[in-house]
């Protein structure tokens, strides 16, 4: 089917928008791919924030014109599913691994990140990359780390404290925590107050 000027300057207007807003992208080979597996392929692209379309090679080349994204020119060949992530950088390569797993067909042709063209062999890394919760909760525990460990040492100061004074009064023979004797009753009667 054959394009109108107009569809095509859409195409390329609206991918290249994507483009310019992803962290990372993943070019994908997906001849004999189903079309319900398509399908499905698009609903786990919307559900990970993953931008996914299916360009022409040469609407592709002008989309990413310009972007991070320039350098996957030399692999836009044969039939070609973009896949932009556009919340997390790895959230494109996990769901295209998960996929390529999934359908046979699929095959990663390249990837890029940060204007890096990475090997098809590479998505494993890339997938592997934290999620920003995950990378928040990484960050948060180098931060607090310092200041536990001051904790924890503060607060051996005082357990110090009292295990030393412990062994002193073992030492004299005195039970700990028994340092004052209660004095004894007197017997005397004139006491009576």
């Amino acid at each position: 089917m054959a394009l109108r000027l107009e569809q095509k300057q859409t195409i390329v207007a609206e991918v290249g928008a994507e483009a310019r807003k992803a962290h990372s992208a993943v070019l994908a080979d997906f001849r004999g791919l189903a079309v319900v597996d398509m399908t499905e392929l698009r609903a786990k692209a919307r559900k990970e924030g993953v931008y996914l379309r299916v360009v022409r090679n040469s609407l592709a080349r002008r989309a990413v014109a310009g972007t991070d994204y320039e350098c996957l020119n030399d692999a836009l060949e044969g039939p070609t599913l973009l896949a932009l992530s556009l919340d997390e950088p790895g959230s494109a390569a996990r769901l295209m691994k998960a996929c390529v797993d999934e359908y046979e067909a699929l095959e990663v042709k390249a990837l890029a990140i940060g204007g890096t063209l990475l090997a098809a062999s590479e998505i494993d890394r890339v997938a592997e990359l934290p999620t920003r919760s995950e990378a928040l909760g990484l960050l948060m525990s180098v931060m607090l780390a310092p200041i536990s460990k001051l904790t924890r040492t503060l607060n051996e100061v005082p357990g110090k404290l009292v295990r030393t004074l412990a062994a002193v009064g073992e030492a004299k023979g005195a039970p700990a925590g028994n340092d004052a004797e209660a004095p004894a009753e007197s017997s005397d009667p004139r006491s009576d107050d």
